[in-house]
């Protein structure tokens, strides 16, 4: 059986994780700024350094979650937040090289031609659109199948991005409740106003911890699994587009050109895709029978 194509352009993609700078570097920004605005007004840090706010807050919008989310939900949530941090989003510009090259070899040989290069795809998605175009399966049913892969994902990960846009519509009131109880021991010091002065300061730290986790943690890190999730479904629908076009045979040139819209807002522009001289020499060739026996 013949090997997967080896065209230059036609290396597998694989993905690596890279530490988002955005990210990282947009909470740190919003930190120092609020930070620096607090010292350069003379306060000093451990003004806004309240364990117990800390807790009231973070714990209350904890349990908060918890009862409005079922829990496997809150857990995959949980382990998807690291993505907030860590980027792994291939480019585009490798896999149209790598599609390109497996529908130049179709249509040279036939689509039974991929069945041993299907198999060593590491894409568990790319692998199973190539398995099902390889055994025959109609286009339409093709598309059907891979289209409700993506449908079941989007609403997964929705599910789990909305579990921090809960958090952060929650933090805040719940910041205010620990406001509302250092209130309560303040109003026991009245008779003392240094320490009522004191205790109103601490009472409010309670509101800025709802308010900043709201608007500098849960809400942005919502967004961001959402962005995640539509790169992801781009890649896929253009796997969908690629395989398809490699079963009704079209000409590879018109493959690239046709996944080359895809590509167009790739963050790694500098990485376009490229035509070998493989696939102009062999893509005006008829392509055979797709039928496997």
């Amino acid at each position: 059986m013949p090997d997967a194509p080896k065209s230059e352009n036609a290396a597998p993609v694989k993905k690596s994780a890279r530490l988002d700078l955005a990210s990282l570097g947009g909470l740190l920004l919003a930190l120092l700024g609020i930070l620096g605005g607090l010292i350069s007004e003379g306060g000093k840090i451990r003004d806004v350094a309240q364990f117990t706010a800390a807790m009231i807050v973070l714990g209350g919008t904890i349990g908060a979650v918890l009862v409005s989310t079922p829990l496997h939900i809150v857990v995959g949530a949980a382990k998807r937040f690291l993505g907030v941090f860590r980027d792994t989003t291939a480019p585009l510009a490798p896999l149209i090289d790598e599609v390109t090259g497996y529908a130049t070899k179709a249509r040279k040989n036939g689509l039974v031609s991929l069945e041993q290069a299907a198999e060593q795809i590491a894409d568990p998605f790319l692998r199973k659109a190539l398995n099902l175009a390889v055994d025959g399966t109609d286009l339409q049913e093709i598309r059907k199948m891979l289209e409700l892969d993506i449908e079941i994902e989007e609403h997964e990960i929705e599910s789990e991005a909305k579990v921090f846009e809960a958090a952060g519509g929650y933090a805040p009131t719940i910041g205010i409740i620990g406001a509302v109880l250092g209130l309560i021991q303040v109003m026991k010091n009245l008779a003392n106003i240094d320490e009522v002065g004191h205790g109103i300061a601490v009472a409010f730290v309670a509101t800025v911890y709802g308010v900043g986790s709201a608007n500098l943690l849960f809400l942005p890190a919502a967004n961001k699994i959402k962005a995640r999730l539509a790169a992801e479904i781009r890649r896929k629908e253009l796997i969908i587009e690629a395989v398809s076009g490699i079963v009704e045979g079209l000409n590879p040139k018109l493959i690239r050109l046709k996944l080359g819209a895809y590509a167009n807002g790739d963050k790694e522009k500098g990485t376009k895709p490229k035509e070998s001289k493989e696939e102009e020499s062999k893509s005006a060739q008829p392509a055979p029978a797709a039928v496997k026996t």
